[in-house]
């Protein structure tokens, strides 16, 4: 299986393109994740959806907007409001997570694999097969 990140922004306006692919595939959808951090000293989100593997080619892709969402615990938001409000409209739940932040690492490709085995770990991700 082959799980990839496909990274659509930071969440300003492409939030709105990470909601509408949920909302057109909501049957795929498997996960909706806030990624908690901290970015130069403020509390910040990544948004993400993990969406079931494609049959056939077994593909998982996880869309996300990297930390450029307030942590809605610090500072309440709209744009965490409208992801709350998809998660609550396909009935699932918005799983949080603590993890690092992406500018420890010297590579993206590094945080998302990073990422990737927290996911497996916690069993949001299916292990290599």
């Amino acid at each position: 299986m082959i799980q990839r990140f496909i990274e659509l922004g930071e969440g300003y306006s492409d939030l709105y393109e990470l909601i509408e692919i949920a909302r057109a595939q909501k049957d795929r959808v498997k996960y909706l994740l806030a990624l908690n951090t901290e970015k130069e000293g403020n509390p910040v989100s990544s948004l993400a959806v993990i969406l079931h593997p494609t049959q056939p080619g077994n593909f998982q892709p996880i869309y996300m907007c990297r930390e450029g969402i307030p942590n809605h615990h610090s500072t309440p938001n709209k744009r965490f409001d409208l992801f709350k409000d998809l998660a609550d409209s396909i009935g699932k739940r918005v799983i949080e997570l603590e993890v690092k932040h992406s500018g420890a690492f010297a590579e993206k490709e590094l945080f998302q694999q990073y990422l990737i085995g927290i996911l497996r770990m916690n069993r949001y991700l299916p292990p290599l097969s």
